[in-house]
């Protein structure tokens, strides 16, 4: 996901730098390793296997709120987007569009064109027009202190997606609520998928971007979740920083094949991104698409990713994020805020993509919470 991790990495690589990760190195020690050869982990494989099928359901019913207030009369969202080129970002701001017109508000989205300067500036623009409310759409608050607080002290209820690592409430940075996914449960089954579908015995790149707090803490619970299962081996992890992907990826992918050959058989990334450009090395490389590596996205399930899934095409699997489901709830959120209520605390469950549960869609649309979230409003 091209999401907060593209405006946050100026900041955060020095910090990356002094913990000793280097922009576009690996780590990683010895030999190149044979492929792998242990006999699986029988303790945990069937407990990864079933959180697999349960992730995979496309069934479920819905979990979320059933009650709050009534749609509040003629408000107005503006909807402050780290760039509008983020398929994450673009498909929840498609929701808040989408549940605005159906509660009987108006929604203005202000391109913060994926730097710091240009989101200060739409951050500041939103205050200016005086909404009745902000969303913060998949950046750091930090990067916008100084609008954060204007907000706060005209009383501007602010809601992040993907603006803080954890869902729910925030103190500092001031949200009346966070909406996101568990980054525990997206690592998690990552991980048991890796485990699932290799039988317990898998050699594992693992890429991330080390210069982004948030990255660097979903790939060490991947790493955490792999080394459960002793049969599977984590080569090495690939640090290439997000914004450097198209560029760095494909000479990284030629190097890792000439240096483990059939010992890589997986692939798991923090965000689908890697494996778009992964997908040229590869193929010149004369792999087929829908051999090893098999290659799972721990990121916000784009259409691109959903396409490479149903065609086979080097990536097998993605952890999407619901995004016009958490647009809806941004806007339920608001309403709830307006009302003097506390935030819903709902949390989307964890799912998991693959060809065979994708029914060819380009986006995780999970049943149930149009209905619901009309009931509450009275729409």
């Amino acid at each position: 996901m091209r999401t907060a991790l593209t405006a946050t990495a100026a900041l955060a690589v020095a910090a990356a730098l002094l913990a000793g990760c280097e922009r576009g190195s690996s780590t990683g020690t010895g030999p190149p390793p044979p492929g792998p050869t242990r006999n699986g982990c029988p303790d945990v494989l069937p407990s990864a296997e079933e959180d697999v099928r349960r992730a995979e359901r496309t069934d479920t019913l819905w979990e979320g709120p059933v009650d709050g207030p009534r749609a509040a009369p003629r408000k107005t969202l503006v909807y402050v987007a780290q760039t509008m080129t983020n398929p994450g970002v673009a498909g929840t701001a498609k929701g808040v569009r989408e549940a605005a017109g159906v509660i009987g508000w108006d929604v203005r989205v202000i391109d913060g064109q994926g730097t710091p300067a240009g989101l200060q500036g739409a951050f500041g623009q939103a205050v200016a027009l005086h909404p009745s409310g902000i969303v913060v759409g998949g950046f750091d608050p930090l990067l916008t202190s100084q609008q954060l607080a204007r907000a706060r002290a005209e009383d501007i209820p602010v809601v992040g997606w993907h603006a803080v690592a954890s869902p729910g409430p925030s103190g500092n940075p001031a949200l009346f609520t966070n909406i996101t996914t568990r980054v525990e449960d997206v690592a998690r089954i990552s991980a048991d998928w890796v485990v699932a579908q290799s039988g317990g015995s898998a050699g594992v790149v693992l890429f991330t971007d080390a210069s982004i707090p948030f990255a660097r803490h979903k790939s060490d619970l991947i790493a955490k979740g792999l080394a459960a299962c002793s049969g599977v081996r984590l080569l090495t992890e690939e640090n290439i920083p997000v914004p450097d992907t198209s560029r760095r990826t494909p000479e990284a992918v030629g190097a890792l094949l000439a240096r483990f050959r059939t010992a890589w058989t997986h692939s798991v990334a923090i965000n689908d991104v890697y494996f778009a450009d992964a997908a040229p090395a590869l193929r010149a490389a004369r792999r087929e698409g829908a051999g090893p590596p098999y290659n799972i996205g721990a990121g916000d399930g784009d259409p691109s990713a959903f396409q490479r899934i149903d065609s086979r095409q080097f990536q097998a699997a993605t952890v999407p994020e619901p995004l016009q489901q958490q647009g809806w709830q941004i806007v339920d959120e608001f309403n709830r805020a307006f009302a003097g209520e506390p935030a819903s605390g709902y949390v989307a469950p964890v799912h998991l993509t693959t060809a065979a549960n994708s029914g060819w869609a380009t986006t995780w649309d999970p049943p149930g919470y149009r209905a619901a979230y009309r009931r509450i409003w009275g729409r």
